[in-house]
């Protein structure tokens, strides 16, 4: 365990955009649909360049950590940005890193993407304000795990799509959410399902 990189520049600094980041999209209902895209441009792209700096750690406890978003949790923040998104929920073929050496992709919705970000970020940091170092610590080793194989490309994915959203010529005005029809959605590739499985499988 290292003190140094638990309370490290980097690290701090990943905390705050973050906790930004949470607080963001839990209130969503206070920002019209063109601020939620245009900030979400700016979150999103400070999120990934602070995770990408935190330095390597190893765990130290071989330990199940505990979580503390709920599923529900999970689809409340998932329905918001849908219904916020409206039209512009796009649904979006990802890379699936941690099938290794394999091309496979997963089709996942822009809201999927932010309530996975949301998830682990939260996770990471009702555990990192815990204050206990090795759970701090093991806290950072499985989010930044957690960013290199799920959430980091999905980010990526989430980006190119608000870019071009964003620089179309597509008004960006509130509307009223229409769920997909004949969409069906395999939540077997959710990061809470992911974590489900393993919990199970651990216990």
């Amino acid at each position: 365990m290292s003190e140094e990189i638990i309370y490290s520049k980097n690290i701090l600094e990943f905390v705050t955009i973050a906790k930004e980041y949470c607080i963001f999209v839990e209130n969503i209902n206070n920002e019209t649909k063109h601020d939620f895209i245009s900030k979400s441009q700016k979150l999103l792209s400070l999120l990934y360049v602070k995770a990408s700096l935190i330095s390597d750690i190893d765990n130290v406890f071989d330990d199940y950590i505990e979580k503390f978003v709920t599923e529900d949790d999970w689809n409340t923040i998932q329905q918001q940005v849908a219904q916020k998104l409206g039209s512009h929920e796009l649904f979006l073929d990802v890379l699936e890193p941690i099938v290794q050496y394999s091309d496979d992709t997963v089709s996942v919705s822009l809201s999927e993407i932010f309530a996975d970000i949301y998830q682990d970020l939260m996770n990471f940091l009702t555990v990192y304000r815990i204050g206990n170092n090795e759970q701090m610590n093991d806290a950072i080793w499985e989010c930044k795990n957690n960013f290199e194989q799920y959430w980091g490309p999905r980010l990526l994915a989430a980006l190119t799509a608000i870019h071009s959203i964003l620089y179309s010529s597509e008004e960006l005005t509130d509307e009223e959410y229409v769920s997909p029809k004949n969409k069906e959605i395999n939540t077997e590739n959710w990061i809470v399902s992911k974590r489900q499985k393993d919990w199970n499988n651990e216990n």
